[in-house]
Order: C-alpha cells, then sequence, then structure tokens
C-alpha cells in the first residue's frame, strides 16, 4: 500500500481537525473505491469517498464529517477527494457485509476507528452502478487475483438474494445480473452463470 493515499490522507486530516461530538473512537466503515485504495496498492483519482450511515455515523456526526470533509470544503479541495455518507439500504451488498479493520490507519488517528469493506464486497457494490470507473476497479481487483470466480459468484448470489427483498430491488435485478455476466465474460475469461432469481423479475 502506498504510504499516504489519498484517503488516508484525507482521513488523518479529518482527524486533526475534529471538532464534533467526542467520547468513544467513532466507527467509520469505508465503501467504494476508496476502501479499495485503502486496502490494496490500487490507486486511482475519484471524486468522493463514501463513508457508510449507521451508528454511530448519523445524527449530529454525519451532519459534522460533511461540513468538514463533504464537497467545496477545504478538506475536500485539499485533497481532491470528498467525504459522502451513504445508506446501506441502496448498496447491493452480500447479507452479512464484511468490515475489515485497518489497524494501521487507526492508530495514526485521534477520534476515529476506520474499518473498510472488504475488496471483494466492494466489487459486488460496483456491479448495481456499473459506471466506467466502477469497471475499471472491478477489473483492477480481478487483475491482482485478490479473489476467485467461485467466491465471487458466491457473494453476488448472496446480494441477489438480500437485494431482490427490497424495494430498490425490482426492476434492476435483470441489468444487475448482465453486469455480473458481463463481467465473468470479459474480466474472468469464463462462461457465464445462471442466477436464480425471484418469479416476479421477469413477470
Amino acid at each position: 500500500m502506498p504510504a499516504k493515499t489519498p484517503p488516508d490522507a484525507l482521513l488523518i486530516d479529518l482527524d486533526k481537525s475534529w471538532d464534533g461530538p467526542g467520547g468513544a473512537r467513532i466507527r467509520l466503515r469505508i465503501l467504494g473505491s476508496m476502501a479499495l485504495m485503502l486496502q490494496t496498492d490500487y490507486v486511482r483519482g475519484t471524486k468522493d469517498g463514501d463513508i457508510l450511515e449507521a451508528d454511530p455515523v448519523s445524527g449530529s456526526i454525519k451532519q459534522r464529517l460533511l461540513d468538514l470533509g463533504g464537497p467545496g470544503t477545504d478538506l475536500a479541495r485539499r485533497h481532491a477527494v470528498y467525504i459522502d455518507v451513504v445508506s446501506s439500504g441502496i448498496l447491493l451488498l452480500p447479507a452479512r457485509p464484511e468490515y475489515v479493520p485497518l489497524p494501521d490507519i487507526s492508530s495514526k488517528l485521534t477520534h476515529f476507528e476506520v474499518e473498510a469493506l472488504s475488496v471483494l464486497d466492494v466489487v459486488i457494490s460496483k456491479l448495481k452502478p456499473f459506471r466506467s470507473t466502477d469497471i475499471v476497479d472491478i477489473d483492477a481487483m480481478i487483475s491482482r487475483r485478490l479473489f476467485t470466480h467461485e467466491e465471487f459468484l458466491l457473494r453476488f448470489q448472496s446480494a441477489v438474494d438480500r437485494f431482490a427483498d427490497s424495494a430498490l430491488g425490482q426492476g434492476r435485478l435483470r441489468t444487475i445480473v448482465d453486469h455480473f455476466n458481463q463481467v465473468e465474460r470479459d474480466s474472468f475469461g469464463v462462461d457465464e452463470s445462471e442466477i436464480a432469481l425471484p418469479p416476479w423479475v421477469d413477470e
């Protein structure tokens, strides 16, 4: 991992600037490409660094995070990346997402304890938006052989099962499966898998 990636530097400066609610360390769960860069040697430009909206990141803590590091703030301009706090409900995630503690980064901080969504679960989450930058991120992780096709398939099926039960899943699952199959073909170089979907998907 590079000694000082952009998200690493942002978190350190955010910690130094923190004047929000005190007490126990605040757990920050990092998502998206920021999570990839914090766990691997991967580096690419990104405009935002997602933090999961979950206790204790809510209410006044959430607002202070955005005030200090959100779009247009001094921290965001300095590091060319801003903080965005997102709800887990809108994400394509397995039933039990895996979060990886980052003790090397947390040891540099006073107010925060940092975890990152696992590399594989970040890749799964990117199958929903599937922008060009998401495809680049997915390809980069697969090229590093950080997980197998079998692991990718199992985590995706878990995410499909979870997402199918949400209102957001309706009308989106078939497209998401197409994205998954594209990654199988183009990045893994394997045949497309048949994904079990609820009956209502094709109604």
